[in-house]
């Protein structure tokens, strides 16, 4: 008995350092979430005012000569970037995201199409690589702080593989897999086509949860505007769209880096919980093996007791 309540005791040491572990992460998380959500959604007025001027742009140019515009038949070939995070305890967060990337890389061989990977964060490298799967590039080190370098560094990387002709492993099609922030208690995983960027009478189909509302001509003026584009609408067209994707990728990031706090304060809190549940059943283990070992004591003690006197 004395053996059984040592080890209770030596567990219950463990569960209360590993509580206080939990909850300082939980403490963090908590701390630095509504700074990420707050920086996620103050990225919308930038990219809805970069969507406006692209939607006048595009009135006033030949959107056919833009190569981020036109869909490309010369591949089978599909970029998918798949977003997750550098570290875990974070729950189900990347979970999540590399289930809804092996359902959609699926999807795509069925089709008869060529996925090429390209992964954002530890988590999902290091999923891939155990499984053997090629990873065209990654990017790892700030999933839960991202850099708008990186952002850019990856909208290079994207727009370089569209552009690449078909025989130096150009792609067709651009997707990401992400984790959208909702509410603190809720995040969704999502798909979106990036490239190529589709025109819809003369605006962008956007995204309505990144930029506000679609923005269209007949929506912002009765009249459209006249404009005098030095230099020509077409070069000025072919400068803003490659700031929109680097724009949209860091509203991913931002997006997916609150997305993933949230889920790993949720996690650290439920860690929490479980670690006090713990505890307490140890302890009450504890006090009955403590029980047992005293009545065990006072037993023999009166035996002995009656033992001397016959």
């Amino acid at each position: 008995m004395a053996g059984a309540q040592r080890v209770y005791k030596q567990k219950i040491k463990a569960t209360t350092t590993l509580e206080k572990v939990f909850r300082a992460m939980e403490l963090i998380a908590a701390s630095r979430i509504a700074k990420a959500r707050d920086t996620a959604m103050g990225a919308d007025p930038y990219t809805k005012a970069l969507t406006e001027a692209i939607a006048a742009v595009a009135a006033h140019s030949h959107v056919d000569s833009q190569p981020l515009l036109r869909k490309r038949t010369d591949t089978n070939r599909v970029a998918v970037l798949v977003v997750t995070s550098d570290r875990g305890m974070a729950g189900a967060y990347s979970t999540n995201v590399l289930r809804e990337a092996d359902n959609l890389i699926e999807e795509l061989r069925e089709a008869g199409k060529d996925p090429v990977l390209y992964v954002s964060g530890r988590r999902g490298e290091s999923y891939y690589r155990f499984r053997g799967v090629k990873i065209e590039k990654t990017w790892t080190g700030d999933s839960d702080k991202p850099d708008p370098a990186v952002a850019e560094d990856i909208g290079n990387e994207l727009m370089r593989a569209f552009l690449a002709p078909a025989d130096e492993g150009g792609v067709a099609e651009v997707i990401l897999v992400f984790t959208r922030f909702e509410t603190m208690v809720r995040q969704v995983v999502q798909t979106r086509h990036m490239l190529p960027i589709e025109i819809v009478h003369d605006t962008m189909e956007l995204d309505t949860h990144f930029v506000g509302e679609v923005v269209s001509g007949e929506e912002t003026a009765g009249i459209a505007p006249l404009y005098d584009f030095e230099p020509s609408a077409d070069e000025v067209f072919a400068q803003l769209l490659p700031l929109y994707m680097h724009q949209r990728i860091y509203a991913i990031l931002l997006m997916a880096a609150a997305s993933e706090l949230a889920s790993r304060q949720q996690a650290m809190h439920a860690a929490t919980d479980n670690a006090k549940n713990l505890i307490e059943e140890y302890t009450r283990k504890a006090n009955n093996a403590r029980q047992a070992e005293i009545t065990t004591e006072i037993t023999e003690i009166v035996s002995g007791a009656d033992a001397l006197s016959n």
